[in-house]
């Protein structure tokens, strides 16, 4: 009885482990998609590592500004990007206020290219203004 279940063990587990081996049926319209990788790329992937380095210590992670503290003892209320007049500026008037800076804003313009610009107000539209 015990060499029987032996047996079956082993032939199941060699089953299980050429069953593996198979190659996939499913097809990826994204050939250098990684194993386990979403089905839904994060289009704002590059844009969240744009804020995160670049806004995200003053602007605060969800958009939502307030006081902030600079390192050198400076001390700013940062408005908020998910209400009040940031709602009502164009793209126009956010890339010129990231690219010039100005009200305690450093300028953005050697650090950002124009396209970085565009996929990070794209990314506040979209992650904290609802557009």
């Amino acid at each position: 009885m015990a060499k029987r279940l032996a047996i079956t063990i082993m032939a199941l587990g060699l089953w299980a482990a050429t069953a593996c081996k198979q190659p996939s049926t499913t097809t990826s319209s994204n050939p250098t998609a990684k194993p386990g990788a979403s089905s839904t790329p994060d289009q704002f992937a590059n844009a969240r590592g744009y804020y995160a380095k670049d806004c995200q210590t003053c602007h605060g992670a969800n958009g939502e500004g307030g006081p902030v503290k600079l390192e050198d003892g400076t001390r700013l209320k940062v408005p908020s990007l998910r209400e009040g007049h940031a709602l009502r500026h164009s793209d126009e008037e956010f890339t010129k206020q990231i690219t010039k800076g100005g009200d305690g804003m450093p300028a953005f313009e050697k650090k950002l290219t124009s396209d970085q610009m565009n996929e990070l107000i794209r990314f506040i539209r979209h992650e904290f203004q609802g557009k």
